[in-house]
């Protein structure tokens, strides 16, 4: 059977994915997200976009696959220790002698961030109260993953001894947050390239997503998460990212990969 695997028939997919499940691709990188998928399908056997695109209509584990391989859920605890440490060490100490604070995980994939954070937080203040920790993804598998709160060992192998005893608890293979930690951190659906943002945080964390944007989803997600910083506030970015021209976003870099709101976005 001839595949279908031409730019025209992608462009009828990217309309189909867009219209049926409310992701644009479009604005994700095309080269990565069409090796991606691409891939996919082969490994499925089926003969080219359209084809594909009928039987994620139909099988609901199809389709589960499919939105888990095009958002980004790969993560783990402590990812890139030496800048969580900076993090730590730099703002978390300055945010939270406060009495409240805001902070959001955007793009938190399966929690591994946000609970990173959370165990940041107990470690400092011994507790949540006046903390609102919000963790957001697109993927709501990724989410029922990040709310049951339990990894295999390779996703928490950087979290600090003295913090795994403390936060995690082993049940079999695998590690599951403690209870305390699970309550404090509130998940919910959030798409970065079409939602409207909350205002008003003292933190954002947003690692390794703008990587796989277009350059018109980038401006969009900086404008976007800038406008949602108190002034003052801090944006945490991944270590394969750097924000050119910050200052059209408000944002001035402090701390590597740290950006700090100096202004409103030009």
């Amino acid at each position: 059977m001839e595949e279908r695997f031409d730019d025209a028939s992608y462009r009828v997919f990217v309309e189909g994915v867009r219209r049926r499940f409310g992701i644009d691709l479009g604005q994700y990188k095309e080269a990565q997200m069409r090796r991606r998928i691409t891939s996919l399908i082969r490994r499925r056997g089926f003969s080219g976009y359209a084809e594909y695109f009928a039987a994620v209509e139909r099988d609901e584990e199809l389709r589960r696959e499919f939105l888990d391989r095009i958002t980004i859920n790969v993560s783990e605890f402590f990812r890139n220790p030496d800048r969580w440490e900076d993090l730590d060490r730099y703002v978390l100490a300055e945010i939270l002698a406060k009495t409240t604070a805001r902070l959001w995980s955007a793009a938190c994939a399966g929690g591994e961030e946000p609970y990173t954070l959370a165990m940041l937080v107990h470690a400092r203040r011994r507790s949540f109260v006046g903390v609102t920790l919000l963790a957001t993804d697109i993927d709501e598998d990724a989410l029922a993953r990040a709310r049951r709160g339990r990894y295999p060992e390779s996703a928490v192998r950087l979290v600090p001894p003295e913090f795994a005893a403390r936060y995690l608890i082993r049940v079999g293979d695998e590690y599951e947050v403690v209870p305390e930690l699970r309550r404090a951190v509130y998940f919910r659906r959030h798409d970065l390239l079409r939602d409207p943002y909350e205002r008003g945080f003292d933190l954002i964390v947003n690692r390794n997503v703008a990587i796989y944007f277009t350059d018109a989803g980038k401006e969009h997600l900086y404008r976007e998460l800038s406008r949602s910083l108190r002034p003052g506030g801090y944006l945490f970015v991944g270590s394969t990212e750097q924000i050119f021209s910050s200052e059209r976003y408000g944002l001035r870099q402090v701390y590597p990969f740290i950006y700090r709101k100096v202004g409103d976005p030009t």
